[in-house]
């Protein structure tokens, strides 16, 4: 298998692994809604999922981090300019990082939060036991999720997304007109990162939290394009 092939198969498989990890959560635990909700009910329904919740965070956690060989790949096949092929490599593997590191609390940590809060008795010491749990998995739930994995995340891949972009116009592996679409998906994702900065550090931005799934299922149609155009 040529470098140009398995470029292209991860392209195409790496979204619709990531879609179909969100799409499982979805339905069996209301993600990503389920994030704005009480501790208590999240802890409470993540205990009631069970082992398949757990496998379901982990395809998740390893489709993000897939994102990692693919943007090396996607580079070395692209083999734009030196500066911008480096710069590429480096946002994508940092994306990919800072995204595995927002959604590794879920199979690791969570599970563990979720048994103690449930274990805890009835009365003052459970009470305080509870209060701990739920201190402790807010904190995890806004240093992770929302300043690692989302407020990173987005940075990262949308500046990854751009220099993908500038790399396809580089070069002529792949039709320019990719590489034009990447720019307004990339500026789309790269409004995430104020959906929780500054004044809407508490509450969030809502034109972010509208903008940014519609921009994920656009990014994960132009990557499969970019696969399906390197296969042909």
């Amino acid at each position: 298998m040529s470098p140009d092939v398995l470029t292209a198969i991860l392209l195409i498989v790496v979204p619709l692994a990531f879609n179909l990890a969100f799409f499982e959560l979805g339905r069996a635990f209301d993600y990503p809604g389920i994030l704005r909700k009480e501790p208590d009910e999240i802890l409470r329904r993540f205990a009631a999922g069970g082992a398949g919740l757990i496998v379901r965070w982990e395809a998740l956690l390893l489709s993000a981090l897939a994102m990692l060989p693919l943007s090396a790949m996607l580079a070395a096949t692209l083999a734009a300019p030196p500066l911008l092929t480096w710069v590429s490599i480096v946002l994508g593997a940092g994306a990919a990082l800072v995204q595995a590191l927002g959604l590794v609390r879920w199979p690791f940590a969570v599970p563990e939060l979720a048994r103690r809060y449930l274990a805890a008795p009835e009365g003052t010491a459970g009470d305080a036991t509870r209060e701990s749990v739920v201190t402790v998995f807010a904190t995890l739930h806004r240093l992770l999720g929302v300043g690692v994995g989302e407020h990173l995340g987005y940075l990262l891949t949308g500046l990854w997304t751009l220099a993908a972009a500038a790399s396809i116009l580089a070069t002529p592996v792949l039709p320019a007109v990719l590489g034009y679409l990447g720019i307004p998906i990339g500026i789309a994702i790269l409004v995430g990162t104020l959906e929780f900065a500054g004044p809407n550090e508490r509450d969030g931005w809502p034109l972010a939290g509208i903008v940014v799934p519609i921009a994920y299922i656009v990014w994960s149609l132009w990557l499969i394009a970019l696969g399906v155009l390197l296969l042909v």
